[in-house]
């Protein structure tokens, strides 16, 4: 693989977590080239200027499956040896579930999930030893979550199929590592699409990217397939696993007056 193109590929690379996690990745690995995936160009422009590494925009959205087939014929083209991927493409919305448009709720699922299987799919084929994947999943994907039902639940198979990957990828002897980021609230523009009326009302804590992204590359480090950021969210996640869901659910729903 050493003639191979070796590449950082980021998806949701426009802002929030994306955009941070391209910033470190840049700022700590050398690469021939970082992938900078998105939909909105000029983000991806502004950001591709300023990393150290010499670094594409690629405007793409990856909800729709023609973009998985470009994405796996650039990957082929070009001889990449992928040796970072981050899936931070995604997006939330908030309410509850007949109360909100049904397309809305399936690009959730095409984007959080459909997508982030394809864009693993095609970069495993083209991933050597010592390569690493991080899945953006949440604090949600640990417990159900009514009125954050589907957004939940899908970073619930998020987590799942993050797991269970890195196990298969251990068990049949690639030495790469796949690791689920699940932090909590975190701010960034998510919040700007998620949130469009008040069914969400309690927010018990706010993380900023750059805690959870360092938090996440160390725990990548450590060999961990899950990385949780802040003591007091890693608790929460021990309680639900302790708690039947019916309580745990109880308590979300009067924190939220539901």
């Amino acid at each position: 693989m050493d003639n191979k193109k070796k590449i950082a590929v980021i998806t949701g690379a426009s802002s929030g977590m994306g955009r941070e996690f391209a910033l470190r990745i840049d700022g700590e690995e050398k690469f021939d080239e970082v992938w900078l995936i998105a939909r909105r160009a000029e983000k991806l422009e502004e950001i591709a200027k300023v990393c150290k590494n010499p670094a594409r925009a690629i405007p793409m959205d990856l909800s729709k499956p023609e973009a998985w087939a470009e994405y796996k014929s650039m990957l082929e083209s070009e001889n990449a040896d992928v040796r970072v991927l981050v899936n931070a493409a995604g997006f939330g919305h908030f309410g509850g579930f007949l109360d909100m448009d049904l397309d809305r709720q399936l690009a959730m699922i095409d984007l959080n999930d459909k997508a982030l299987v394809a864009m693993t799919y095609h970069t495993l084929a083209h991933m050597s030893d010592g390569g690493k994947i991080y899945q953006l999943g949440s604090l949600s994907s640990f417990q159900p979550v009514p009125f954050i039902n589907v957004y939940g639940s899908s970073k619930a198979f998020v987590l799942s199929f993050s797991r269970a990957t890195n196990r298969e990828l251990k068990s049949v002897g690639r030495k790469i590592r796949m690791m689920a980021v699940c932090p909590g609230w975190v701010l960034t523009e998510f919040f700007d699409t998620a949130v469009h009326d008040d069914t969400i009302s309690y927010y018990n804590r706010y993380y900023t990217a750059e805690q959870v992204i360092t938090r996440a590359l160390r725990d990548m480090k450590k060999g961990k397939d899950v990385s949780i950021c802040g003591f007091p969210v890693r608790a929460q996640v021990l309680g639900v696993k302790l708690l039947p869901h019916k309580t745990v659910m109880n308590v979300w729903c009067k924190q939220q007056k539901k």
